[in-house]
């Protein structure tokens, strides 16, 4: 499934939801779901610069997708990065360098965040992004 479809799928699933309480359990819900990261990969290196709580990806290369994996100590972080990883793993480098972010406004998520989530959810997409550079780079 592309990029765009995926973050489409995302935005009717928030439209369904009233208020933000609501969307916030979802976000919650959806990080429950969330596959665990190996612990070989729950090192500093993985830790995302810029989150207040901490946050573990770690992405691979699989033919010419990445496939990524994360987890947060903090339950909505986790959460928020299983949006990302939803929207993001599984793509080529290529999609996920040129994709666009539009949706995560769309979704009203950033708003709805305190300041410092709001860093830590852009360090989020600033890490999946270098994954992609530096697997592009090699490819």
């Amino acid at each position: 499934m592309k990029i765009k479809d995926i973050q489409d799928e995302i935005v009717d699933e928030f439209s369904m939801f009233d208020d933000w309480m609501q969307r916030y359990e979802y976000i919650i819900e959806l990080g429950k779901n969330l596959p665990l990261i190996k612990e070989e990969f729950k090192v500093d290196e993985n830790l995302i610069k810029g989150c207040q709580s901490k946050v573990w990806l770690q992405g691979e290369q699989n033919d010419d997708k990445i496939i990524f994996t994360a987890d947060s100590d903090a339950i909505l972080t986790k959460g928020i990065i299983a949006i990302l990883i939803r929207v993001f793993s599984n793509q080529t480098p290529k999609d996920i360098i040129d994709a666009d972010m539009s949706f995560i406004d769309e979704i009203g998520l950033k708003e709805h965040l305190s300041p410092t989530r709001a860093n830590g959810l852009v360090s989020m997409i600033k890490n999946i992004k270098m994954y992609a550079l530096a697997f592009n780079v090699k490819n």
